[in-house]
């Protein structure tokens, strides 16, 4: 069991760490106003949330799910374990559906600003909008997920 709870902090680590980080990079590097920072900050964000957040995610799930079932917390009653997945599926499903296009879209805007050292477009600033409201979210997600973790209040 101590190896699946290294496994599950360590996919925890990866997933909060990199949301987090993810953030303040495209704050930062939109607040330093070079386009061409920015285009390839907006694309390592992405290129890390493949390379960090997926796999915190995997070993989140995998970890967590297998645990539960071991200590034997009923995955089909209202509990902190299920409210914990409600919110992270929620979280996943936000990061999908209006994350990673939002960032699709900063990453191809900043790009064609980059190379036509122009300004950045209205629609950059509308999916950058888009994320920065979504992306709060969904680090606000995971942190209650955290919470219910560490003190299981039902």
């Amino acid at each position: 069991m101590a190896f699946l709870i290294m496994l599950h902090v360590l996919g925890a680590v990866l997933f909060l760490g990199n949301i987090v980080t993810a953030a303040f990079w495209k704050i930062a590097a939109e607040r330093a106003g070079d386009v061409g920072h920015l285009s390839r900050t907006a694309r390592n964000v992405m290129l890390a949330d493949y390379a960090f957040t997926l796999p915190g995610i995997v070993l989140l799930l995998a970890t967590g799910v297998v645990m539960a079932v071991r200590v034997g917390y009923a995955m089909d009653a209202w509990n902190w374990m299920t409210a914990s997945i409600g919110l992270f599926a929620l979280s996943g499903l936000v990061w999908l559906a209006i994350l990673i296009p939002a960032q699709r879209s900063m990453m191809k805007e900043s790009a064609a600003a980059a190379r036509a050292q122009a300004a950045l477009s209205p629609q950059y600033r509308r999916a950058s909008r888009r994320w920065d409201v979504f992306g709060t979210l969904v680090i606000l997600m995971p942190l209650a997920v955290l919470y219910l973790m560490l003190n299981k209040p039902f």
